[in-house]
């Protein structure tokens, strides 16, 4: 049997954007002699979509969707298994369940219900969601076929060395002897991620002597931004069928039949940069705009931000404005010009001087008898985020933060100031990953100037300013902010195994805790670690903890 993966990017709650997707695909993959097409996991109504769920319309016009697309396909040859939202019974005491229905010819030939409700990092589907209490296998052209939900395949306890779930609901599925499995997923994108889904499928297919199919959605959606690489494992563990990473794909096999194709080399960095690329097009268009403006101070991070955007959205959609006060150099000027050249985006420049003089003299009687420090230095960044703020006003563009997570961890950014913006692009990647990807984009000719890479960081917010005078060096301080907000490590583990000075590492955990107040009113996050700032990592702001 051939079957397809049909690795679509859908929108939350456009029903009728995503049908079209769906029935273009299940066409095209007739064409291609398909007889199954596989989508992703919520497919219909798109993932996640939150608290739509406890609307009774929308999922009225989900179940609605359903038998459109049954319509749609009554005439082709080729069945269609897809994820849906559907209306949970009434007295279940949750609004809904996530379901995959197989439609052949028009009829519902199965609708599976997922089992394991993931309810940690950005997962809140135990919230939402009835979990199904059965898995039952189909038959379709006398093919038995397992069909799961994403994380109804992540428990496997031959390969976890902790399992999530005290059940497995392949385990349930393998008794009814099935020839093939089926999953649909809405697996998000983080760090070497995809190289783990392999990793684990191909020990489920050798586990269970059958073909794993896994098709996987791509596209962005809020901080999520989901990678596709939708594939097939047969039997003996080899990769027969890979999808592409980051964009829509059609891929017909054959998951008996197939040889084995090469395994996908992973590039992490690489990887990093087309995630963010994705997630930023996405995130501005879903949202109804097309443009975007963002500062552009000379230094590395809005350097990145920059050439994100302009391969996102296309350099004629990219306004950055250089707003330079007394204390930033010629040279950082200079090199926010070089930098828009390079990439082909209009570069306008708002001299601040004369604001921060007129916003001082201001407030002169109030701080008389002080001396300036931090609260001047932060009105330059205050003064640039009005500015940018008023340009997206005027002109309908986004404004993009340029900030990255090691200041965001601790704090060395300015709430109203250079945290202004819809979208926090780059806040999920520590300041020396944000060098590699840099010198990676320049892998084949200077996109990031060399002076960008090469010069010592620093805010400019007076005179000689560097990082270093507030913060430990990144090649320290990274490894502290990935230690302790990715993998809650301890600050005496993070010392013994850095070699670190204790006290250090406790003073940036002290930085990290005092700073959660400005993360919880900063911009979304795009994710691209396991753990990023946002919706997958709560913790109150008002708290006393002990270091």
């Amino acid at each position: 049997m051939k079957i397809a993966l049909a690795q679509i990017n859908p929108t939350v709650g456009d029903f009728t954007g995503n049908l079209d997707k769906i029935v273009s695909m299940a066409r095209r993959a007739s064409e291609q002699g398909a007889r199954l097409a596989v989508f992703p996991e919520l497919a219909i109504c798109g993932y996640p979509p939150a608290d739509f769920l406890e609307k009774p319309s929308f999922l009225a016009r989900s179940k609605q969707a359903v038998a459109e697309l049954a319509d749609a396909t009554r005439g082709l040859p080729t069945a269609v298994l897809v994820g849906v939202a559907l209306p949970a019974p009434p007295d279940a005491g949750k609004p809904a369940v996530n379901a995959a229905v197989l439609l052949d010819a028009g009829h519902i030939v199965l609708e599976q219900h997922k089992r394991l409700l993931p309810f940690y990092d950005v997962f809140d589907e135990q919230r939402y969601f009835l979990p199904s209490t059965a898995q039952k296998v189909v038959e379709l052209d006398n093919l038995r076929i397992a069909v799961s939900i994403c994380e109804d395949a992540w428990n496997d306890k031959n390969f976890w060395p902790r399992r999530l779930y005290a059940l497995d609901p392949l385990e349930e599925l393998m008794k009814q002897n099935p020839a093939i499995h089926l999953n649909l997923s809405a697996s998000p994108f983080w760090h070497s991620k995809r190289t783990l889904r392999r990793q684990m499928l191909a020990s489920i297919s050798n586990r269970d002597g059958v073909p794993v199919v896994m098709c996987n959605q791509v596209g962005g959606n809020d901080s999520l931004i989901f990678d596709g690489s939708s594939l097939c494992i047969n039997a003996h563990g080899d990769l027969v069928a890979q999808a592409k990473s980051f964009e829509e794909d059609l891929v017909v096999f054959d998951p008996f039949c197939s040889p084995a194709v090469p395994q996908p080399v992973d590039d992490d960095t690489e990887a990093a940069y087309r995630a963010l690329v994705l997630g930023m097009r996405d995130y501005v268009r879903k949202c109804g705009f097309s443009k975007v403006a963002l500062g552009l101070s000379g230094g590395i991070d809005s350097a990145l931000v920059a050439a994100i955007a302009a391969d996102a959205l296309g350099k004629e959609n990219v306004l950055t404005i250089g707003m330079p006060s007394p204390y930033s150099s010629q040279g950082s000027i200079d090199d926010s010009r070089a930098l828009a050249a390079n990439l082909g985006i209009r570069f306008e420049q708002i001299a601040i001087s004369d604001l921060f003089g007129d916003y001082t003299r201001a407030l002169e009687p109030l701080f008389k008898g002080t001396e300036p420090g931090l609260a001047e230095e932060n009105l330059q960044a205050r003064i640039r985020g009005n500015l940018l703020m008023a340009v997206s006003n005027k002109f309908g563009s986004l404004v993009l933060t340029t900030g990255n997570k090691s200041e965001m961890a601790v704090g060395y950014c300015t709430l109203y100031g250079d945290m202004v913006g819809a979208l926090a692009v780059i806040g999920d990647l520590v300041k020396t990953r944000v060098y590699a990807i840099c010198r990676w984009l320049n892998r084949d000719r200077e996109v990031i100037p060399h002076a960008i890479i090469d010069k010592p960081p620093s805010a400019e917010l007076r005179p000689g300013q560097k990082d270093t005078d507030s913060l430990p060096p990144y090649e320290t301080l990274d490894p502290i902010v990935e230690a302790y907000v990715e993998r809650y490590e301890t600050p005496e583990s993070i010392a013994e195994k850095n070699g670190f000075p204790l006290e250090l590492v406790q003073q940036v955990v002290r930085l990290v805790e005092r700073s959660e107040y400005k993360r919880q009113q900063a911009a979304p996050v795009l994710k691209v670690t396991s753990k990023s700032f946002g919706m997958g990592r709560r913790f109150p702001i008002a708290v006393k903890v002990q270091v």
